[in-house]
């Protein structure tokens, strides 16, 4: 219904009953990458040849195409934004859940309940003192505040999940690398993350669908630079009110990056989430 909302005219997006059979238009994807205003008659007349179907759509509708809208850039943020901080979540998380694995962590049980804990907590709780500290740190409304907040964030799901992963993968294995020579960095990196590729995948996958879909920090600590797509989404408004085609064709823009990269790691994703299931 996304889809199909976003190839309607705003008069068909809100007419009752709903329209199953409509004429297809482009108008909400214009709507979405431009900013339109609305001239007399006289004014577009002195305007050049209309260039496009988007400038033709504004001119049917006595509107002049002021420039670019802000989706564009938006878009860029929340695709830095998320694969920057599934990069940083996923990396920190692997070296700390192989500690926890492999090494006597005293009070381990209560560290990672308590990893654990931290995504317990409403981002309400904490969103004032984070915006004070990134206030102070010159951190507020950029995407490096942003990639580190979403890391933090993350990690303690990474740390839980990668874990898992690593406790299923023999010890002989690195033992075994030992004896050849390796030191435990060198079998760190050459047997153990390569068992673990299934994974890392399922994990970065996880991080990356929070990060990408997170509203309410983006919507509290940024609003200009750093800001993200979802909440420019809902604030779409053309002339009459709500722009729902725009809306619509912007969310359904938002949804592909997420079901490419899914798509193209699916046979990782369901080796690491079947992968332990089956025990010798």
């Amino acid at each position: 219904w996304i889809i199909m909302t976003g190839f309607k005219t705003p008069a068909d997006s809100i007419s009752y009953p709903p329209k199953i059979v409509f004429s297809p238009s482009v108008e909400g994807y214009c709507n979405l990458f431009t900013t339109r205003s609305r001239q007399t008659d006289e004014y577009l007349a002195s305007l050049p040849p209309a260039q496009g179907r988007c400038e033709q759509i504004a001119r049917e509708q006595h509107m002049a195409v002021a420039g670019p809208s802000n989706y564009a850039p938006r878009f860029a943020n929340s695709l830095i934004i998320a694969f920057g901080s599934t990069i940083l979540s996923v990396g920190f998380g692997v070296m700390a859940a192989y500690a926890f694995s492999r090494f006597k962590v005293p009070l381990k049980d209560d560290l990672l309940f308590f990893i654990l804990s931290t995504r317990m907590m409403p981002p309400i709780a904490v969103a004032i003192p984070i915006y004070l500290m990134y206030r102070e740190l010159g951190l507020s409304d950029t995407r490096l505040g942003m990639i580190l907040l979403y890391s933090a964030v993350n990690v303690s799901l990474s740390v839980w999940l990668l874990k898992g992963f690593i406790d299923e993968i023999p010890r002989e294995y690195e033992e075994a690398a030992m004896v050849d020579g390796y030191t435990r960095l060198q079998a760190f990196r050459k047997v153990v993350l390569p068992q673990a590729v299934t994974g890392i995948v399922a994990t970065a996958i996880f991080c990356l669908i929070f990060a990408w879909n997170e509203y309410a920090f983006a919507v509290l600590l940024t609003s200009g630079e750093a800001q993200t797509a979802p909440p420019f989404i809902p604030i779409i408004i053309g002339e009459g009110g709500m722009d729902w085609p725009a809306v619509a064709a912007g969310t359904t823009l938002f949804l592909v990056p997420i079901l490419v990269f899914t798509v193209l790691l699916r046979k990782h994703l369901l080796r690491g989430i079947t992968f332990g299931a089956v025990r010798k």
